[in-house]
């Protein structure tokens, strides 16, 4: 089988709050770039990584993993609204495989994602409904969380599945680097707050989702003036968790416990396991090589943004 990989930061405050003009086009033409790298491999399934920010995943149920055998995205921050076209046997088998591994992979047959896993599928491939696609959550806000060690398990499981499978997969990874936006933390909200992180946000009145992203705008715009007005982006640690992937020591990130990588890069870090997972998939289905790779520092997108591709070599 042949097998592609690509991880991408993401980001809701695209056209909302931009860099420089030179910045962004920097940017498009990294994205642009691996686009169409994925055309020309032309991927027959895809599997995407990706964390929640409090949008489908709630305190009601709070899984580490979860595989979505039904989905359909949200349309936050401008992104696409929709169906996921998730094909529902290849998915049951998917999660029946990963369970035997010994991966307690939760299931979802209704799945609501937001831009998280949107952004890569618009940016990428041109939509939402392009490629038939296995959306994986991977908890990355809302604690306790899974670590890195559980992680690679989970992905090294999806490989070997992966691996039985006579198809061109793309695999991505949607997340990251380091960042810590405005999210809100369970024991620090007030009660209306609470109420909608125990899970009566998941319809949340338009007026109120506005009000939301506003924050979210907000916090950008105030960490552009001053970089001390949220955990300061981290490129040396950016770097080096790229240059581990790209080296395939993946098992190295096990010893970083979950407390120290929200010290070192900020709470919303954790989304960096969406590119661990990934990378152990594609381990699990031989050794490989990377390309394109970039990184650079966009306060205006509270991120570390990076974009890192890799195929197999055997």
């Amino acid at each position: 089988m042949n097998v592609y990989l690509h991880c991408l930061s993401h980001t809701p405050l695209v056209g909302y709050v931009d860099p420089a003009q030179d910045v962004l086009d920097e940017v498009d033409g990294v994205i642009a770039a691996a686009s169409a790298r994925i055309a020309a491999f032309d991927p027959e399934l895809v599997v995407l990584f990706a964390p929640d920010h409090y949008n489908g995943f709630f305190y009601d149920v709070m899984p580490p993993f979860c595989l979505g055998v039904g989905a359909t995205s949200i349309g936050d921050f401008s992104t696409a609204a929709g169906v996921l076209p998730v094909p529902t046997e290849l998915a049951e088998a998917c999660a029946h495989s990963v369970m035997k591994s010994g991966i307690d992979l939760a299931v979802s047959y209704c799945m609501q994602v937001d831009h998280g896993f949107a952004q890569p599928l618009e940016l990428l491939l041109g939509g939402l409904d392009k490629v038939p696609v296995l959306p994986v959550f991977i908890n990355g806000v809302a604690t306790p969380l899974p670590g890195f060690q559980r992680t690679r398990m989970l992905g090294e499981a999806m490989g070997r599945f992966l691996s039985t499978l006579n198809k061109r997969v793309l695999i991505l990874g949607s997340g990251g680097l380091s960042h810590q936006p405005p999210v809100p933390e369970l024991a620090k909200v007030d009660a209306h707050m609470r109420d909608r992180m125990l899970g009566s946000g998941k319809q949340l009145p338009p007026d109120e989702r506005e009000l939301r992203q506003r924050r979210v705008i907000e916090a950008a715009e105030r960490f552009v003036e001053d970089q001390k007005t949220l955990h300061p982006l981290n490129p040396i640690w950016d770097n080096q968790f790229m240059t581990l992937l790209e080296q395939g020591r993946l098992a190295e990130l096990d010893a970083i416990s979950n407390e120290e990588l929200s010290a070192i890069a900020g709470k919303s870090t954790h989304e960096v396991k969406t590119w661990a997972a990934a990378f152990a998939t594609l381990s699990a289905m031989g050794s490989y090589r990377t390309e394109g790779r970039y990184y650079r520092p966009i306060p205006e997108w509270i991120a570390g943004f990076g974009s890192l591709s890799a195929t197999t070599t055997n």
